[in-house]
């Protein structure tokens, strides 16, 4: 396993090196002058124009700037912002509310998935499988943005049962509504994928030969079906939480969470290009690090499954 581990961590070298030219080159290549938008409506002087392009290596090409962006990523150093912050110190600061965000989300998105896929698929064609359905089918086609507005209007304004906003509050209860918002947003797709594995599961051999031998079903469901059909909804759920770690820029933003998402859209906007890429580059790490962990968590669910 220690082999396998190590094989992944070296795969992650080259998708690391990259996402993060990749995203270099698009902010580089962005229309628009950083230095100028740092002044707003302002001219700077011409001395004071060239002393932040120097500071920022804004008067070197391309591939220099990027060049000396990995010499100090690699020391450790992951530059500054132009207003003059420490990005460290700002991801320090906001991974762990995106962080917890995605996480609250995800735990939602997960048990709902479950819950429900699992019931649908032991009552495949019946009306709470049907019922389950449309749901679904509903939620995957209502963009995000809505979501957000009509939780926000009506589970906040209208009937008081949560904050409209999170702002600096970023404690359990007052980041519980855009927590759910976005696991409904994607809870379809694992609850689909729970429903089919289900139906499959139950048709296999030995949940037949468990059924012959006088188990009941209040162990052959959870100990062979359920076990066994968790599989793909880990994986889809593992892939959902990267996507929130990077995707959850409306949903900050309507909903005011002080997060990765509100900040690297507003480096975006300010052509920051070592801020930009110094958040993705986390981002890819984190999602690098959930997708070692879930391929090792198969084992546990699959006695089957080994690692060399």
């Amino acid at each position: 396993m220690l082999m396998y581990v190590v094989r992944r961590l070296l795969q992650a070298v080259p998708v690391v090196i990259g996402t993060t030219f990749l995203i270099y080159f698009m902010v580089f290549s962005m229309p628009g002058d950083p230095i100028l938008a740092m002044f707003g409506d302002k001219t700077p002087s011409p001395a004071v124009y060239d002393a932040l392009a120097a500071q920022y290596h804004l008067d070197q090409p391309f591939i220099v700037q990027y060049g000396l962006y990995m010499k100090d990523l690699f020391t450790g150093n992951l530059g500054t912002t132009f207003s003059g912050e420490d990005v460290g110190t700002v991801l320090a600061r906001t991974f762990p509310v995106t962080l917890k965000l995605a996480a609250m989300a995800i735990a939602f998105e997960f048990i709902t998935a479950v819950v429900l896929g699992l019931f649908a698929g032991l009552r495949k064609g019946k009306l709470f499988d049907n019922i389950t359905l449309v749901i679904g089918l509903i939620l995957m086609s209502v963009p995000i943005f809505v979501l957000c507005f009509i939780a926000q209007y009506f589970v906040a304004i209208k009937w008081g049962w949560a904050s409209p906003t999170v702002g600096a509050d970023t404690s359990f209860a007052n980041m519980l509504l855009p927590a759910i918002v976005l696991a409904l947003s994607l809870f379809t797709t694992s609850m689909r994928l729970m429903r089919g594995t289900v139906i499959d599961t139950r048709s296999r051999d030995w949940v037949r030969t468990a059924y012959a031998k006088g188990l009941p079903a209040r162990r052959v469901i959870p100990v062979h079906v359920l076990r066994n059909s968790l599989i793909p909804v880990v994986t889809n759920s593992a892939a959902n939480f990267g996507v929130l770690m990077v995707g959850a820029t409306v949903t900050e933003g309507i909903f005011n969470v002080p997060g990765v998402g509100n900040t690297l859209y507003q480096a975006i906007i300010r052509g920051e290009g070592p801020t930009v890429v110094s958040f993705v580059t986390v981002m890819v790490l984190a999602y690098v690090a959930i997708n070692i962990l879930v391929d090792l968590l198969y084992a546990v669910l699959d006695p089957r499954i080994r690692y060399a």
